[in-house]
């Protein structure tokens, strides 16, 4: 499960789908409504928010925002929580860029052209989160 810190205009295709279904699963398993990835890594950022259900669905919602603009169409029925007001959520300097260079190897693999823009781009946050100094968050199993 790759919940993404950065912001959805970075993703291609394959991961934009890819983190709109895996962030479904994280919703219902903060719904309580599944058994499994109870123990997911990636859930303790939403986990430690006051309304964890808003949070989650204030991410999907920015997903949802990003597939709308390359006319997709994401089923916004699913957000359990839409629309919420919540905090932004603290993502530290290390873990951007982790996630940066992880999905610069993912687009080069597989999306010539995407990696031809990631390549001149800078990494930004998710609209959920706010960029602080600090290296790669201790939940991050990927390094």
């Amino acid at each position: 499960m790759r919940i993404w810190s950065l912001h959805p205009a970075h993703l291609d295709r394959a991961a934009l789908v890819a983190c709109w279904r895996e962030t479904l699963l994280a919703q219902a398993v903060l719904a309580g409504r599944t058994k499994g990835y109870t123990r997911h890594p990636q859930l303790e950022r939403f986990r430690a928010q006051a309304d964890p259900l808003a949070s989650i669905g204030a991410y999907l919602s920015s997903v949802a925002d990003e597939a709308d603009a390359r006319g997709y169409r994401f089923d916004r029925t699913r957000i359990l929580r839409p629309g919420s007001a919540v905090l932004v959520i603290p993502v530290t300097e290390g873990q951007l860029a982790l996630e940066w260079q992880h999905l610069g190897a993912k687009l080069e693999q597989r999306s010539p052209s995407d990696a031809t823009r990631w390549r001149a781009a800078t990494p930004t946050p998710h609209p959920l989160f706010t960029v602080v100094a600090g290296g790669v968050e201790p939940w991050e199993r990927a390094v």
